[in-house]
């Protein structure tokens, strides 16, 4: 299996970022980390295992990248509005940085992304923001609702980045069309504190007609063997 080491200094968040590529052919899979998580965090728990025949016959190629959260979404010191600053520099950081390496490296146009507990998180919001770039969405046990890490504050930043919140007040025609031709699975488990979370989005996403598929796993399912289980069963579909 190819595995790739990669960092450069990033003009989007001045400071030097490292990523893992897994894979030579096949769709482009952009791999979040769980919360405050590193770039190789898919291969210590033995998620790149999990998919190592899509790896070797050339259906996926996976960008396992860096969070930053500790200093976003996570960064209790800062104001809020300066964590949602600094996520919104991880997101050009992908966009102009990331991405751009990825389609260099693979002309495959299909873009997935993915992740667990608040990878998923931002495997979605990503998604969302950006439906006419992405082809399929995997959240796994995720949290859409970021207001936990905004201490109560608003600002358009944050609320653009709250899917929870932007979602159910969505009415550009060509937004809508993008995001109802994504393919978008939300798994999570049954005893999961998230579930409800992943139910309200559910709820948001039909009421725009958005089509998805919400999965509910038996037991709490928020640990690595349950993400190794879904990641395979969905990385092709809705099965």
């Amino acid at each position: 299996m190819h595995r790739e080491y990669q960092h450069w200094y990033s003009p989007s968040l001045g400071r030097e970022m490292e990523l893992l590529i897994f894979g030579h052919a096949g769709a482009r899979v952009l791999v979040f980390p769980t919360s405050m998580g590193r770039f190789y965090e898919w291969e210590d728990r033995g998620m790149i295992a999990a998919l190592g025949e899509h790896l070797e016959n050339g259906w996926l190629q996976l960008y396992c990248v860096d969070s930053i959260d500790s200093e976003s979404w996570y960064a209790r010191w800062a104001h809020p509005s300066g964590r949602a600053r600094r996520h919104t520099q991880y997101e050009n950081y992908l966009l102009n940085e990331v991405l751009p390496l990825s389609a260099y490296r693979n002309p495959n146009p299909f873009l997935i992304t993915t992740g667990a507990s608040f990878g998923a998180y931002h495997a979605v919001n990503f998604a969302f923001r950006y439906p006419s770039l992405v082809g399929r969405t995997i959240g796994m046990s995720g949290i859409y609702d970021i207001s936990d890490w905004t201490d109560g504050h608003h600002n358009e930043t944050i609320y653009f980045n709250n899917p929870c919140a932007y979602i159910p007040n969505e009415h550009d025609g060509s937004r809508l069309e993008a995001l109802r031709r994504l393919d978008i699975i939300l798994a999570v488990g049954r005893d999961d504190s998230l579930r409800l979370n992943n139910e309200h989005l559910s709820g948001h996403l039909w009421g725009k007609s958005i089509w998805h598929a919400l999965r509910i796993w038996d037991g709490w399912a928020h640990d690595w063997p349950w993400w190794r289980e879904m990641i395979r069963l969905y990385i092709g579909g809705h099965d």
